[in-house]
């Protein structure tokens, strides 16, 4: 990664300082031990890293998807199947080298690509681990599996790093973004967010 690259990490780890790494904006300094809706600090908590051959069968291929999901999240969907890791302080903190060999590893496994599951939260640490995990040798593309409430800045800061964009979009009315997922004005940010990643 060149220093463009290092420097879009920089900034995106410079934003989780008054977080606004989502549409919410919390503004909490998550560097200091504040936590905002998705209830994460500064390191991503991993809650389990392995081939997955339930996705889509684009990204599965022959050796599967190798899925790092994330625990926390920034919705707050009443219909989550991963409840249970997305909606508490489940799963292991990591720091961004640490994924990185995760990663590398899933790819020695023979994986088809890297699937980071509810990265928007830890966008930062997502980044910083593929800056790391290429210069090591990773050259699988890279999956952005998310849930469709994104950042246009932060998205413009993961050019270069992130492959394909896997976004869920889940209303097309504010009404019940708001009383199924907790977020306001998802439709408008989930379009801008969708127009930036196919720029």
């Amino acid at each position: 990664m060149d220093e463009h690259g290092n420097d879009n990490v920089r900034k995106l780890w410079k934003m989780i300082k008054g977080c606004r790494l989502c549409p919410r904006a919390c503004a909490v300094d998550r560097t200091a031990g504040q936590l905002g809706a998705c209830r994460t600090g500064p390191k991503a908590r991993v809650c389990s890293a392995q081939p997955h051959f339930g996705e889509e069968s684009a990204l599965v291929g022959d050796g599967g998807s190798g899925t790092i999901f994330f625990g926390g999240c920034n919705l707050a969907c009443v219909f989550c199947q991963n409840h249970d890791i997305s909606q508490t302080q489940a799963g292991q903190p990591c720091r961004p080298d640490e994924i990185a060999e995760l990663a590398l590893q899933l790819q020695e496994a023979g994986c088809e690509n890297i699937n980071f599951v509810s990265p928007t939260h830890v966008a930062h640490a997502v980044a910083e681990s593929i800056v790391i995990a290429r210069a090591k040798g990773l050259d699988i593309p890279t999956v952005y599996n998310c849930g469709g409430y994104e950042s246009v800045e932060t998205l413009i800061l993961l050019a270069g790093l992130i492959d394909i964009y896997m976004p869920d979009f889940k209303y097309a009315d504010a009404a019940k973004g708001f009383r199924y997922s907790n977020v306001r004005e998802y439709p408008r940010a989930a379009t801008a967010a969708l127009a930036e990643m196919f720029h």
